[in-house]
């Protein structure tokens, strides 16, 4: 297969994943039992004592129907919405915090979620796929065990335990941390800085942890099979140092599939915002998403879910790209 047609399939799974994607989307809010034009009515109707006219109301109906893009049939909604949504990047006003633009709300928080999740998942894998690789290479030690078994401990304890568990440890018991974290507004300096990073290392810590485990127990298995390949043996044969082994070697050929796992890791950190926001009450996606889910708010919900698809498509489409490069194996076929 040349080079051009390769990219060319990949490219277009990856449209195809979009087009999917954006069309559950669009279907999952019209199926919640929330009706948001109702509830906003209700809202206002509230705040008038009950004094706006029938005819009032059907006309804000169909002025809120128009401005969230709700006019109209399914199909006629659907067209609007992959208008707005591929073409113009416009997912409208927020039904909560109306007038403010969606794109307004993703702007700002999204900065925090990168900043968090991005980050400890870049430390969970380099750190796990490090101890996973002396585990694994050194494998017949004990002290492998004892690395293996820190790994066992940490994977299979569910998130949201570990989160509590970190929370009242190092916030509650141990107030290392502040339980509450409180994060200026207002120019950034360096104190502010400063505060933000001492104010985020609690749920940085939960979701290193977490991550951890996995990256140690897989690098590990991964480099115990390669450490029995014939290459390996025909190098240590040859007089190479368990260093040059273990790196060149053992760590080069065990990484390609930690590389994938890394790329999917990095596209679904919109998914792992949710939880670890909440927890932490940390300013991101994933509080904005819980407030859309809550109150109906379809335009929000429409913004984060996209984001998080686009996200984890690009990333399924970056690994498909850079793949041959790291392997050589893949560019021969």
């Amino acid at each position: 297969m040349g080079v051009l047609a390769y990219v060319a399939k990949r490219f277009g799974l990856y449209l195809a994943v979009l087009f999917i994607g954006l069309t559950i989307t669009f279907m999952l809010p019209r199926l919640m039992p929330i009706n948001p034009v109702d509830g906003y009515i209700g809202q206002i109707q509230s705040r008038a004592n009950g004094t706006l006219t029938p005819e009032a109301i059907e006309e804000m109906r169909a002025n809120l129907e128009v401005l969230y893009g709700l006019k109209g049939d399914i199909l006629t909604q659907y067209f609007s919405y992959l208008k707005r949504v591929v073409i113009d990047f416009d997912f409208g006003p927020s039904f909560t915090y109306y007038p403010t633009e969606v794109s307004t709300m993703i702007v700002t928080a999204l900065p925090w979620t990168l900043g968090l999740l991005l980050t400890s998942t870049m430390i969970a894998w380099l750190l796990g796929n490090m101890v996973g690789l002396v585990a694994g290479y050194f494998h017949k030690h004990k002290a492998a065990s004892v690395l293996e078994f820190v790994g066992i401990l940490l994977y299979p304890i569910p998130y949201y335990i570990l989160a509590v568990t970190v929370l009242l440890l190092l916030a509650y018991i141990f107030p290392i941390f502040p339980l509450s974290p409180t994060f200026p507004v207002g120019e950034m300096t360096w104190a502010k800085v400063g505060m933000i990073i001492y104010n985020s290392l609690l749920p940085a810590i939960t979701l290193v942890l977490a991550g951890f485990g996995w990256n140690i127990l897989s690098m590990k298995a991964l480099a115990v099979a390669t450490t029995e390949e014939p290459y390996v043996t025909y190098a240590r044969l040859k007089g190479a140092s368990n260093w040059t082994r273990m790196t060149r070697y053992v760590f080069r050929n065990a990484l390609l599939p930690q590389v994938t796992a890394l790329a999917l890791s990095l596209g679904m950190i919109f998914n792992g915002a949710l939880l670890t926001e909440i927890i932490f009450s940390y300013p991101g996606i994933g509080l904005i998403m819980r407030t859309a889910a809550t109150g109906g708010d379809y335009n929000v919900l429409y913004g984060a879910i996209t984001l998080s698809i686009l996200a984890v498509a690009t990333a399924g489409l970056v690994i498909d790209l850079i793949y041959p490069l790291l392997d050589p194996r893949i560019r021969t076929k």
